[in-house]
């Protein structure tokens, strides 16, 4: 628990970080209650088929977890943290008001239609989508605001007097904000989702709308006591401006083996020449005319003409890592479909007892609840297991756990294809094929098994790529390290709508139901997930060769304690008493 204060001034400190986190955990409580049970809004209340909505859902996820890397690089170089996280409450507040309006203003949905009625005439009209995008594209932006610079903002707060004390308590400020942003979400899934069910959607999203107001008051009531860095130049620049020097100095020869060529290098650089890789971008630190290009205190004259080897080998070490990035797409796009997930579950037996019955969009939780079991189970019981076998510290090296994700990822969806195809035909058995709306006796808990696969392959990919990126990139990359994620499950939103349009335009005609048709009972959802899963197995042979070209990773297998211990520089060195799983 964090207890003790960390300024003699009154600005920060630990009273500042409860608003913050506070402020962070509302948001995601009120956004996730809103976009959990979303597609059954979209379906119900707009006429929209299945397939149409889930794209819709797909591209506000992709906004949603892209925003952040345009806030932070606007909040970094030009406005701040603080103006960017009011904004994006202010912004995000009033998203949420407009779209619970929808669920009281008559005329800005559809008459109502049957839940996922494939005969459905009502179509909503342009104005009321329009309204509609507007609605979650200002939640989009909202989230971006706060969700971009909130842990940062947070880490601002903490105005170090004794480092040693300052970096436990800064640690234990990350794990009690990710720990409570978890459960937020968790709740978000269960309670708000339940209330929009039980009690209908006018009240479901007006309890969002009154926690995010309560975010946005916690987070402004504080303002006095806020510590408030001002903007500075982003990484985002810094990358601009090695692209740009190189392409200015691309007539520059380059030659590995001239002593005589001088490179810019910045204040205590260790690097005294850039790395032989990528080598056109070395034109953009070799300084061609030292006095035009310096000034008198050493700094570069024009800094779009001449960048730092840091600099260069900074964008380097950042394309390195793009092929092992792209291979955990494929691992988010499986982790996107809760919409068709909730189509299926809303189908299925749900009842725990006679009396209560689980919301169809609270089975998501169980990916978060599984996630989260196999991180502590792996963290807790499986190395320390391992490692009193053998003898000595073990553990899956980052490259085993991201290839081990992707793999359990494919299979997974090859689960959840054989419990689709089970469950269609039980539907056609009990004769309530044409009747979408109708609950078979199949138990929903079927499910399971996908969920507890997924969640394993989330703990070992998300996990692994987080810390490879971390580990691989240059510590003054943290930022961009902590982004790459977002920025690489914004993509998978974007190819997950991809898929969902090709399978709907190639794949349909007027006597041949779409794989994904909102009749799910007539659809093949387990064609579709069967195609999902033969894509993640060719991206574990794509993963394959993309590690074999990265070669070692910088701290050996043991990311980032391999990083810690002196002298580990390959995959294979196990010889200082640590080693890995094979």
């Amino acid at each position: 628990m964090i207890t003790e204060p960390l300024l003699s001034s009154p600005k920060g400190g630990i009273t500042a970080l409860f608003f913050i986190i506070a402020n962070e955990a509302l948001e995601r409580l009120a956004s996730f209650g809103l976009s959990t049970n979303m597609i059954m809004y979209l379906t119900r209340e707009y006429g929209m088929d299945a397939a149409s909505g889930a794209q819709i859902l797909f591209l506000y996820s992709a906004a949603g977890n892209f925003m952040p890397i345009i806030g932070a690089f606007l909040a970094d170089t030009y406005v701040g943290r603080y103006p960017m996280i009011g904004f994006g409450c202010i912004t995000s507040l009033l998203g949420m008001v407009l779209l619970w309006l929808t669920t009281i203003i008559p005329e800005a949905r559809v008459p109502s239609c049957a839940q996922f009625s494939s005969k459905c005439n009502n179509e909503a009209t342009t104005p009321q989508l329009l309204f509609l995008y507007f609605c979650l594209g200002l939640m989009s932006i909202g989230a971006g605001g706060i969700r971009s610079c909130s842990l940062a903002f947070g880490a601002d707060q903490l105005r170090k007097r004794d480092s040693l004390k300052y970096a436990g308590i800064l640690e234990s400020f990350f794990s009690w904000y990710y720990v409570i942003s978890s459960a937020s979400v968790f709740i978000s899934m269960t309670c708000l989702v339940y209330i929009q069910d039980a009690l209908g959607w006018k009240v479901g999203f007006g309890v969002p709308v009154v926690l995010m107001i309560l975010s946005t008051l916690s987070f402004f009531l504080a303002s006095p006591i806020y510590v408030k860095p001002k903007a500075k130049a982003n990484w985002l620049v810094g990358f601009a401006r090695v692209l740009v020097a190189s392409f200015r100095k691309r007539r520059i020869e380059l030659c590995s083996q001239n002593p005589d060529e001088l490179y810019h290098h910045g204040k205590g650089s260790a690097l005294v020449v850039p790395s032989e890789r990528i080598r056109f971008l070395n034109r953009a630190c070799v300084i061609t005319n030292p006095e035009e290009d310096l000034m008198p205190d050493g700094r570069a004259s024009d800094p779009w003409c001449l960048c730092t080897v840091d600099q260069v080998e900074e964008l380097k070490a950042l394309i390195k890592v793009i092929p092992i990035w792209s291979t955990g797409m494929l691992v988010s796009v499986n982790v996107c479909q809760n919409s068709f997930l909730l189509l299926q579950a809303s189908t299925m037996n749900r009842h725990i007892t006679s009396k209560f019955e689980i919301p169809a969009g609270s089975f998501y939780a169980f990916l978060l609840l599984s996630s989260t079991i196999w991180i502590a189970l792996y963290d807790r019981v499986i190395i320390p297991l391992a490692s009193k076998i053998r003898g000595k510290p073990t553990r899956l090296g980052l490259k085993q756990k991201i290839g081990l994700g992707i793999l359990v990822s494919a299979a997974s969806m090859a689960v959840l294809a054989i419990i689709e195809r089970v469950r269609r035909e039980t539907a056609i058995r009990e004769g309530i094929s044409d009747n979408p709306d109708a609950a078979m006796h199949m138990s929903a808990m079927w499910l399971l098994p996908f969920y507890f696969l997924l969640g394993f392959s989330e703990a070992m990919n998300g996990v692994g790529q987080n810390e490879f990126f971390y580990t691989e990139l240059p510590k003054s990359m943290s930022s961009v390290a902590s982004n790459l994620f977002s920025i690489g499950l914004s993509a998978a939103s974007l190819v997950a709508s991809f898929i969902v349009s090709v399978v709907r335009g190639f794949i349909s005609g007027e006597n041949q139901e779409s794989w994904v048709s909102s009749n799910i009972n007539k659809g093949h959802y387990d064609y579709y997930y069967w195609l999902l899963a033969t894509l993640g197995f060719a991206t574990f042979i794509y993963y394959l060769a993309c590690s074999k070209a990265y070669g070692p990773c910088k701290g050996g297998q043991g990311g980032i304690a391999g990083v810690v211990r002196e002298g580990s520089a390959d995959d294979d060195d196990d010889d200082d008493g640590y080693s890995t799983l094979s």
